[in-house]
């Protein structure tokens, strides 16, 4: 069962980011940028511009994980910049299924966010349209919070949707994914981990990033849901 880290440049140094998003490239299988736009979530990052720079001067695949409002509007160009990947949150969406179909049309692979007080349930339906579910595991806005363990059981429970529907959906954590959070969040059910200040709060982000994996991996080999 393959697992993918990406290190979120959330915790970065932002004076120097194409430096710092090359620094995890022989580590990481994917590189997270956080969207903000001060108005969906308290807080504000960076935009298409940027992100279109950090496309056009990295090789490592970008996930844009979006926490803007009007996601509609917004997703679809993120793709067509050249993410390979972006998320959008379901709570910001007016009309997630054509959102998610957009993004694909523009090549990309679609993922739809929750953050931690939304019923996963509500969303079975789209599933179809999906190729990743990341559930938040901190509320969004910010980098450095504490893992919200109360989030492992929705982990699971998109893990065993995702099974009983026959899907290829990669399940996604983010928030407070840490050595010491990581097997949790393997054992629940996810795939793809977000870690920022895990990496980028080190001496050696490459180092953090195999010690990270090795973490995951032997949870999932020891799971309840790899391989049955």
């Amino acid at each position: 069962m393959g697992l993918r880290i990406s290190p979120s440049i959330l915790s970065a140094d932002f004076g120097n980011l194409v430096a710092e998003c090359k620094r995890v490239a022989d580590g990481a299988d994917w590189l997270h940028v956080d969207v903000m736009d001060n108005h969906f979530v308290p807080n504000l990052t960076i935009g298409p511009v940027v992100v279109e720079s950090i496309i056009r001067e990295v090789s490592t695949p970008v996930d844009c994980h979006l926490m803007i409002n009007d996601a509609d509007h917004w997703a679809p160009g993120y793709a067509e910049q050249g993410a390979q990947s972006v998320t959008f949150h379901v709570e910001a969406a007016t009309n997630p299924r054509q959102v998610a179909r957009d993004i694909r049309n523009h090549g990309a692979r679609a993922g739809m966010a929750i953050k931690p007080g939304t019923k996963l349930e509500h969303y079975e339906d789209l599933f179809p349209e999906l190729d990743m579910i990341l559930i938040m595991t901190v509320e969004p806005g910010f980098g450095g919070q504490s893992f919200m363990a109360n989030q492992l059981g929705k982990i699971k429970r998109a893990r065993e949707l995702v099974k009983n529907l026959g899907l290829d959906i990669w399940i996604q954590v983010d928030g407070g994914v840490a050595l010491s959070t990581i097997e949790q969040c393997a054992d629940a059910g996810a795939d793809t981990f977000v870690a920022g200040s895990a990496v980028y709060n080190t001496a050696d982000p490459i180092e953090a990033i195999a010690n990270l994996r090795a973490k995951a991996q032997g949870a999932t080999d020891a799971s309840w849901w790899c391989g049955n």
